[in-house]
């Protein structure tokens, strides 16, 4: 029988962002499944939207045995400690040494992490693992579509595998995916050609949405490509807030030969270098997206959703600031609600004071990000919850949610969803669990910058755009850059970055 060790350890880090990933951010997971160790992983990872489901899914249907060793995520966020990545990792590592004779490794990695101590989180994964394992068994990796994917990532993986969606409704298959490669390894015997692609310009997330041109066709090129003599290409437009010399897009692809892997990423990488251009589009403030809002819902029949990408806890914020909050207040906006705001003590004030009690509080601005702070006003406690419940749509895809005590706030004709705990707003549950439907808003203004659009986009009149302060530039030029890889561009079309004396 085919014996594979499998595991996972994400984590996305903004190296501006005001909050560092704990252990206990993995034990908990934010909008990731809770830590898990050992031979609950397989009971756990199933039937979810996590690389790591849907690998264990395929492999079990080969008849593979599963060796099971750690499986956790935690918000994206500043650095991991050193502490939590040494613990995850030495429970990785110990697990892989006890699991007996192997035939290969599976991990379930994000690619964009940055550690107190280390750069490149990944790399230096994979290079303990292989360590492990010697350099002859087949260790193959999914990762996500904002990888910051390193030389030394390359080196030690003999198969990295991206996403192809943002929104990422394909994580589970990005799992699945994994497995046929190991599977076409394991069958042919012999490794695949590696070939890897740096591109020379960061592209904000907020135009990474493959719902959209250029993303789109640059995916759709990159599957037609594929083939026999190449069977796994991926494109990784990069997670464009870590301050480090890799921080790049990259383009990196196995074929059969090393002339098959050369010319299937030198395509899709002159592909993307011809499209810069592209990379751009509209960014309201937030006045100028509220008032816009306020105007198109005057005849919309469904609701206008605004985008507060630069608080997006999915990119590093700390869904805390009040810039949008305060745009709505101040502009009278009526059937409006926002969310996820993470307030703990207001959480707590609002479950001590009752349904229908009027609170003085200071809401939220409490990150410490420029511009920010405390929105202090009366509101109105309209329901709350104890944070559990199952976030159904495409992006979490069933995820059981734990938000902790949360409650739905009133000022005037706007509604807010304050919770205990970071997710970012990409499911309608995140607005329901607080007795919001968001459907029978007029204005839904969400923290989120791409996620959102898998599950709102369908009930959308229109989506924009608002750089309220946050952890997450929507113009990644205004990020204080100090370390990035002299030359690159700092935008699409930027100026070339140069180390600072």
């Amino acid at each position: 029988m085919t014996r594979i060790a499998v595991g996972g350890f994400l984590h996305e880090t903004n190296t501006f962002a005001p909050t560092k990933a704990t252990w206990e951010a993995f034990v908990h997971g934010g909008g990731w499944p809770s830590m898990t160790i050992g031979a609950n992983v397989l009971k756990v990872m199933r039937g979810i939207n996590v690389g790591l489901a849907g690998f264990v899914e395929d492999a079990e249907a080969k008849g593979w045995k599963l060796i099971p060793t750690i499986a956790c995520g935690a918000s994206p966020s500043a650095h991991v400690t050193e502490y939590a990545f040494e613990r995850v990792v030495k429970i990785m590592i110990d697990g892989i040494k006890a699991a007996g004779p192997l035939d290969a490794v599976y991990l379930d990695l994000h690619g964009a992490m940055v550690t107190e101590h280390l750069d490149d989180g990944e790399g230096e994964i994979l290079a303990r693992v292989r360590e492990v394992i010697g350099p002859d068994l087949p260790l193959v990796v999914s990762i996500d579509l904002h990888a910051n994917v390193t030389p030394r990532m390359v080196e030690h993986a003999d198969a990295l595998i991206a996403y192809r969606t943002y929104p990422h409704v394909d994580m589970a298959d990005t799992g699945r995916a994994a497995a046929k490669h190991l599977e076409l390894i394991l069958t042919r015997g012999q490794k695949f050609a590696k070939a890897f692609r740096q591109l020379p310009f960061l592209i904000p997330i907020s135009w990474q949405c493959t719902f959209d041109q250029p993303t789109k066709g640059i995916y759709d090129k990159l599957a037609a490509l594929e083939s026999e003599a190449v069977p796994t290409l991926s494109f990784a437009p990069g997670f464009p807030a870590a301050d480090f010399p890799d921080c790049a897009p990259s383009v990196f692809a196995y074929g059969r030969t090393q002339a098959d892997a050369d010319a299937a990423a030198d395509s899709v990488a002159s592909l993307v270098a011809s499209l810069e251009d592209d990379f751009d589009g509209k960014i309201y403030s937030p006045d100028e997206g509220v008032k816009h809002a306020i105007e198109l819902a005057r005849t919309a029949a469904k609701p206008v959703i605004i985008a507060d990408t630069q608080d997006n806890p999915g990119a590093g914020g700390d869904s805390d600031t009040t810039g949008m909050l305060r745009a709505l207040v101040r502009n009278n906006a009526q059937r409006a609600a926002i969310g996820v705001i993470y307030d703990p003590d207001a959480a707590k004030a609002a479950h001590a004071a009752g349904v229908g009690a009027v609170l003085s509080l200071a809401l939220g601005g409490k990150s410490g990000i420029p511009g920010d702070a405390p929105f202090e006003e009366i509101f109105v406690v309209e329901q709350l919850s104890d944070g559990r419940f199952v976030a159904p749509g495409p992006y979490f895809g069933g995820r059981e949610m734990e938000m902790g005590p949360s409650a739905c706030l009133r000022i005037g004709g706007v509604r807010v969803v304050v919770a205990s705990h970071k997710a970012q707003l990409a499911d309608q549950a995140m607005y329901r669990y607080v007795g919001i439907e968001p459907t029978a808003q007029a204005i839904l203004v969400v923290k989120s910058s791409v996620h959102f659009r898998a599950d709102f986009q369908p009930i959308a009149e229109r989506l924009l755009i608002c750089a309220a302060p946050g952890a997450m530039p929507a113009d990644t030029a205004a990020l204080p850059w100090t370390r990035l890889k002299p030359g690159i561009r700092v935008r699409p079309n930027g100026q070339p970055f140069v180390t600072p004396n």
